[in-house]
C-alpha cells in the first residue's frame, strides 16, 4: 500500500540531502501499514514486501531498542514527536543509518482506522536517484577471513571456545588467537563487546538465528592459483 496520507511531519533532512526522506504509517503495534516510494526504495523492497512487517524487522536488533516506549510515550500525550537515531537493513547491500521521527496521527483522520503513527525515516547518506554511485570501496569497511566470520557467528551464538575448537578442528588455543585478534581489529577488550561491536557496524545479518555474518565483510578466500602465483 503506498501511503498518500499528508500529517504534521514536517522534519527536515541532514543539510545536503534534501528529498531524500522516507515515510512510512504504522499501527498502534509499529505494523507497517502504507509506505511512500523512497522509504521502500531505502530498503530494496515492494510496498508487498514492507506492508504488514513490524518496523523493528526492518533495523538493526539493538538500534530499535528504545523505539517501543518512544511510541509509547506518543500515546499517552507526551512530547508531540521524537528523533531517535536507528540502523536500517535493507533486502541487499549495506546497512544504513538514519533518523527515525515519529509522530502520532491517532484520531486526527476520519477514518476509524486511521493510523497510529506517521514516521520518517531520514538517512545519513541518501543516495541521489539521478545519479550513478559506485560500491563503497571494501577498505571502507572491516573484513574478516572465512575462518574469523566463523568464529564470530559462533560466539554472537553462545558458543563457547573449546566448542568452536572441536566443531572447526581448530585448538582452543587456536580459537583464542583468533578471538584476540578480532578484538584488537574491532578495537574492543571481550567477547561480549565484540559482538554488540559488529552488531554496531552492520556485520551480522538482522533477524537471523543462528548469527550469520553478511558476506560483504567477509574476505574472499585466495585460490590455490593465486597462491602458486605469489611463490
Amino acid at each position: 500500500m503506498t501511503l498518500l496520507v499528508t500529517a504534521p511531519l514536517d522534519t527536515p533532512c541532514r543539510p545536503g540531502h534534501p528529498g531524500h526522506m522516507g515515510m512510512a504509517s504504522l499501527d498502534g503495534g509499529l505494523t507497517v501499514l502504507a509506505t511512500d516510494a523512497v522509504f521502500r526504495s531505502l530498503f530494496g523492497r515492494t510496498a508487498a514486501e514492507v506492508c504488514g512487517r513490524h518496523l523493528h524487522d526492518l533495523l538493526l536488533p539493538g538500534t530499535a531498542g528504545s523505539l517501543g516506549r518512544r511510541f509509547a510515550e506518543l500515546a499517552e500525550g507526551g512530547p508531540d514527536r521524537f528523533t531517535d537515531r536507528v540502523i536500517g537493513v535493507p533486502r541487499e547491500g549495506e546497512p544504513f543509518r538514519a533518523d527515525l521521527t515519529g509522530v502520532s496521527v491517532h484520531g486526527s483522520g476520519q477514518l476509524p482506522d486511521a493510523p497510529a503513527y506517521l514516521i520518517a525515516l531520514c538517512p545519513d547518506d541518501a543516495p541521489d536517484p539521478t545519479a550513478e554511485h559506485a560500491p563503497p570501496p571494501a577498505r571502507t569497511r572491516t573484513l574478516l577471513s572465512p575462518l574469523d566470520a566463523r568464529i564470530l557467528e559462533g560466539i554472537a551464538g553462545g558458543t563457547s571456545n573449546l566448542q568452536l575448537a572441536d566443531r572447526l578442528y581448530l585448538s582452543r588455543q587456536g580459537v583464542e588467537y583468533h578471538v584476540g585478534r578480532m578484538l584488537r581489529q574491532l578495537r574492543v577488550t571481550n567477547r561480549a563487546a565484540l559482538v554488540a561491536r559488529a552488531h554496531s557496524l552492520g556485520m551480522l545479518a538482522a533477524g537471523t538465528w543462528p548469527p550469520r555474518v553478511l558476506p560483504q565483510f567477509v574476505k574472499e578466500p585466495r585460490t590455490k592459483s593465486a597462491r602458486t602465483d605469489r611463490t
